[in-house]
């Protein structure tokens, strides 16, 4: 794409200009050159100030620093964008569930895998099983992934392919489910994973593995394609929080031959923990376009799918009683290695039970070695009062996706009752001090930020409920934990995050005035433009920049 000269300021102005700094969170206009932000101030000042600027009016609409995910899968989102989508919103029966699969049976060779992302049982009154997979073929092995990432479900030829029968132990961190006979539904959840699909490494109890096997070539097309949909939804930063071999191979080759559209953090899993620590590294290590960051560890399972560990099981008949990958001394063990090894660590945690037991390991790996250690919750779905104060205490940083209430907050409602209005509780932790973060968890959720910030401020289901109104955020606050708290969580608060001088000039123009628009209206409004060191990345109406 033509972009601006390097060597010529570039005045953004004639709109709404968030920094998402506290002494100055709104202005009138920011100016770069080349890969810098200069300035930001009023018009008057900055033309003065840079008379040969090229000078942009952005028409009314908002200019924003680059939007960052700091908990993201992106190759795993490139691979569902090219996967067949059984999203309810797409596919809201199960019939239609089949025929889709069908269809896409019909169109693979006999033998090859049928694949399917974004399916969610909870919203159907017939969920499939194996035996529905197997009324869509018995020729092709079928996996289809469910919307939290944390599930699968296969048909018989699956199972015999990866030689798992009704005398397979469930694997720990994870279940075979079985019917009242014993027999195998073709359901497996979390590191039941592991045993189920053809994976391209073995990751044990260390979460649900979705990492199979698919070739660099396709894995770095799954990267551009991931990497184009994020800058043209305001993304210029994303962390993949859950990074094999399989994924760190696909974004060095991706970056070698100019394919990697935006600057990427990666989180290792810790089923790579011990040779890390021998290897004497911790993250942060790399550059501003691709590096390692903290080290990923997993508590219990999903809210969404059901496997969630809280102290008081949940579902209309308290059949939901969640999951845990570690017992607490195994989990508070390997924190306390990383820790000490110096690094980061970003915990998957849910119920309030399994948090108990993460912050149980936090507080004794920093009572052992107490630094800025930044560590992370990820997710944080159902933190009580008093662990948002032990939260606080001890310095953590939550990641949050509020996208899972409008997606499943019905689901919520109906399982845990009034508990779910005090699920992902920002304004409570925003009171308590902590460094707050918005996210998405795509490809679970909409990888759109402005997506993600509709739903931290709305607080509503797709019904239209109201889920934990009280714990919602105002439009300030929802940018500002997209920006610059996101980057605190990357440890790059220095470079991006803020429109500051001397910062990186990563913005994005958003087609709407912010201060007057209605958050519901959000979804709706569609990226200008998005600029990633001082370079058009994706622009709507190129001429409207004077390219």
């Amino acid at each position: 794409m033509t972009t601006w000269d390097p060597d010529r300021p570039v005045l953004l102005h004639g709109g709404a200009v968030f920094t998402a700094t506290d002494t100055m969170p709104w202005t009138q206009a920011v100016v770069f050159r080349g890969q810098r932000i200069l300035a930001v101030g009023t018009v008057g000042d900055l033309d003065r100030r840079y008379p040969g600027a090229l000078n942009v009016d952005v028409g009314g609409r908002t200019v924003v620093p680059g939007f960052i995910d700091a908990h993201n899968h992106f190759l795993a989102t490139g691979e569902s964008l090219a996967s067949v989508e059984l999203r309810f919103a797409t596919v809201p029966t199960t019939a239609a569930v089949i025929s889709t699969l069908a269809e896409a049976a019909r169109a693979t060779p006999p033998g090859e895998w049928v694949v399917a992302f974004g399916y969610d049982d909870a919203k159907y009154h017939d969920p499939l099983d194996r035996d529905a997979l197997d009324s869509v073929s018995v020729s092709h092995p079928i996996r289809v992934h469910h919307v939290s990432g944390h599930h699968v479900c296969v048909n018989s030829l699956a199972l015999q392919l990866r030689g798992v029968t009704e005398s397979t132990p469930d694997p720990q961190g994870g279940r075979l489910v079985r019917d009242a006979a014993g027999r195998l539904t073709g359901q497996c959840l979390d590191a039941a994973m592991n045993l189920i699909l053809p994976v391209s490494v073995d990751i044990g109890a260390h979460g649900p593995n979705f990492h199979t096997s698919i070739t660099v070539q396709e894995s770095v097309a799954a990267v551009e394609r991931a990497g184009r949909a994020f800058l043209a939804a305001g993304l210029t930063t994303v962390c993949d929080a859950q990074v094999t071999q399989r994924e760190l191979l696909a974004y060095r080759e991706a970056r070698r031959v100019g394919r990697l559209p935006l600057r990427t953090v990666c989180m290792p899993l810790s089923h790579q923990l011990d040779e890390l620590v021998d290897l004497g590294l911790a993250g942060p290590f790399g550059d501003d376009r691709l590096s390692i960051g903290a080290m990923k560890f997993y508590a219990d399972g999903s809210l969404i799918g059901g496997t969630a560990s809280f102290a008081e099981p949940y579902g209309a008949e308290g059949q939901f009683t969640g999951s845990m990958y570690w017992e607490p001394a195994q989990l508070t063990e390997m924190i306390v290695r990383a820790h000490l090894a110096g690094w980061q660590v970003g915990v998957h945690v849910q119920g309030d039970h399994a948090m108990g037991a993460v912050l149980d390991a936090i507080e004794t790996a920093v009572d052992a070695a107490p630094r800025d250690h930044r560590h992370r919750l990820e997710h944080a779905g159902y933190p009580t009062p008093e662990q948002i104060t032990r939260i606080a205490e001890l310095g953590i940083i939550t990641v949050n996706q509020p996208s899972y209430l409008h997606d499943s907050g019905d689901e919520f409602l109906d399982r845990l009752g009034d508990r779910a209005h005090l699920l992902v509780p920002l304004r409570a932790e925003l009171d308590a001090r902590i460094c707050v973060v918005l996210s998405s968890d795509s490809d679970v959720a909409s990888y759109r930020p402005l997506d993600t910030v509709r739903h931290a401020i709305a607080r509503t289901t797709s019904s239209g409920a109201p889920i934990g109104p009280g714990q919602a955020l105002t439009l300030d606050e929802a940018l500002r934990a997209h920006t610059l708290s996101a980057a605190c969580a990357l440890r790059m608060e220095d470079r991006i995050g803020s429109l500051e001088p001397g910062k990186l000039a990563d913005l994005v123009i958003i087609d709407a005035d912010l201060t007057t628009t209605d958050p519901r209206d959000l979804s709706m409004t569609r990226i200008w433009a998005t600029v990633l060191d001082g370079q058009v990345e994706h622009a709507f109406d190129p001429a409207s920049l004077g390219l």
